[in-house]
């Protein structure tokens, strides 16, 4: 099939939240074509209990996203891949709004808006910040790729693409263990537009919870200016895992 989905999710430590991911995935309509967890090497038990909830597992020791993203693409057959994360909530018809997105060839790469809630409340001032920066992060930065359509799109906003463009721009940067996907949005600009779609996806607070709103906002502002000006050595060191 020419318009075939599969989702890719990399994990590192996910126990609590895949459960709950593989029934928000069971309720898609229509349904992926493939689903595969790529897990990094969890100490929780992470793969054992994806397999237990019936998805494929691949076992990929190297920690970071970008490795497994590529790890994840390689291995699955379908011509249009969604990199989504495990702490997010897709909507029912996730797959439907990917096929008719990537319907239209001019768009190359493209993401659901992100909204971060926790139980507790919704991080309305996150939640807008991540929604400008798409915008304002390219501008500035990059002002030839927004004058073309390209938006900065990061991986909470469940990045979809075709599968034969991510390949022939080599994949994400197995280099970078932050800020992958918005390296992605600039290699996959030439082949068209990266576009931030109109339609809401649920994603985890727990970044926000643990550092508090305002430093999480500069942890991403900072991240995001050294990416932009090309200081990338040791930009996962402002930013660590949480779990």
């Amino acid at each position: 099939m020419t318009d075939a989905v599969a989702i890719v999710i990399p994990t590192l430590d996910e126990a609590t939240t895949l459960p709950r991911l593989a029934r928000l995935l069971a309720a898609l309509d229509p349904p992926p074509d493939e689903v595969v967890v790529v897990d990094g090497g969890s100490s929780d038990g992470s793969a054992a209990i994806a397999r237990e909830l019936g998805l494929s597992v691949i076992e990929h020791h190297e920690q970071g996203r970008s490795r497994q993203i590529n790890r994840g693409v390689d291995w699955v057959a379908s011509p249009i891949v969604c990199v989504l994360h495990a702490d997010t909530q897709p909507p029912d018809d996730m797959i439907a709004v990917i096929r008719r997105t990537l319907a239209d060839p001019k768009v190359a790469l493209a993401g659901f808006t992100p909204l971060l809630s926790g139980p507790d409340k919704v991080r309305w001032v996150t939640s807008f910040h991540n929604w400008i920066k798409t915008w304002y992060a390219p501008l500035l930065f990059r002002p030839h790729f927004f004058f073309r359509g390209v938006r900065l799109l990061f991986g909470d906003h469940a990045m979809f693409f075709r599968r034969a463009d991510f390949l022939a721009v080599g994949g994400c940067d197995p280099g970078m263990s932050v800020m992958e996907e918005a390296d992605l949005c600039v290699k996959m600009a030439r082949f068209g537009r990266v576009r931030l779609v109109n339609r809401v996806i649920l994603t985890s607070d727990r970044r926000v919870a643990a550092w508090g709103e305002w430093k999480a906002n500069w942890t991403y502002l900072t991240v995001g200016i050294r990416w932009a000006m090309g200081l990338r050595d040791r930009l996962g060191d402002l930013y660590p895992h949480i779990r």
